[in-house]
């Protein structure tokens, strides 16, 4: 009878645990998070939408290869989450930031919008509509990004161009120890096939850790980050 009971309790336990969701699921690798820098922008655009290459009603676009970056906002099991408000921005073609300290802002593109914004869908997708990231002294090329849940900044990173040679001389990914953390900010750059403008298409896809839950009410709870302090 004992040996029966602990037979019943075993297969009870294994059948709640079958169908528990997600409990057998592999996580997923966080990504990395990486300094938000010193230029973020001191003064936000009058246009902020998703595509940086045209500012408002103008129809002279800022300079540069045409990049469609698109990707998920997801959680450790890979559930995607909506309304995940994210955030790129990057400097010109000519390497200026929109920023007032940027180092060659007399230079800056005034038709490249510098920062986007784009709020998740239901599957967690974002897209922004850009340019390929250039180098400037002292750093490979990247795409700053943030993410920030309820009115909170919850995650903060930028994306590095795969197979790109700076970034072995790029001395914010080379603090990345972890060599599984240090891919999971790259991304590649692809061109898109019969593009009559040379177009490049990348993916990058951002696995929070567990700062936030969402619940079946779509709202956002639990442990949110806080917004990193930007280094000057």
């Amino acid at each position: 009878m004992l040996q029966r009971r602990k037979l019943i309790h075993g297969s009870a336990l294994m059948a709640a645990m079958m169908t528990t969701p997600g409990l057998f699921a592999e996580e997923l690798v966080r990504t990395a998070g990486m300094t938000e820098g010193p230029f973020y922008p001191d003064k936000l655009p009058l246009d902020t939408d998703n595509d940086l290459l045209l500012i408002n009603d103008s129809i002279t676009p800022g300079v540069g290869q045409i990049t469609h970056l698109s990707g998920k906002i997801l959680n450790p099991l890979g559930r995607p989450i909506r309304n995940a408000f994210v955030e790129i921005w990057q400097c010109d073609n000519n390497g200026a930031y929109l920023h007032a300290g940027s180092g060659n802002a007399d230079k800056r593109d005034s038709n490249f919008q510098g920062y986007g914004r784009f709020l998740t869908d239901s599957k967690g997708n974002y897209y922004f509509r850009t340019i390929k990231p250039v180098p400037y002294p002292g750093r490979t090329p990247h795409i700053h990004i943030a993410v920030s849940l309820n009115g909170h900044r919850v995650f903060t990173s930028q994306i590095l161009i795969k197979g790109s040679p700076l970034n072995q001389r790029d001395g914010i990914w080379r603090n990345i120890k972890d060599p599984a953390a240090r891919d999971s900010v790259l991304a590649a750059f692809n061109p898109i096939k019969d593009s009559p403008l040379n177009e490049l298409e990348a993916e990058f896809n951002v696995v929070l850790g567990q700062t936030a839950e969402e619940h079946q009410d779509g709202k956002i709870r639990g442990g949110i980050g806080k917004r990193q302090w930007r280094r000057r």
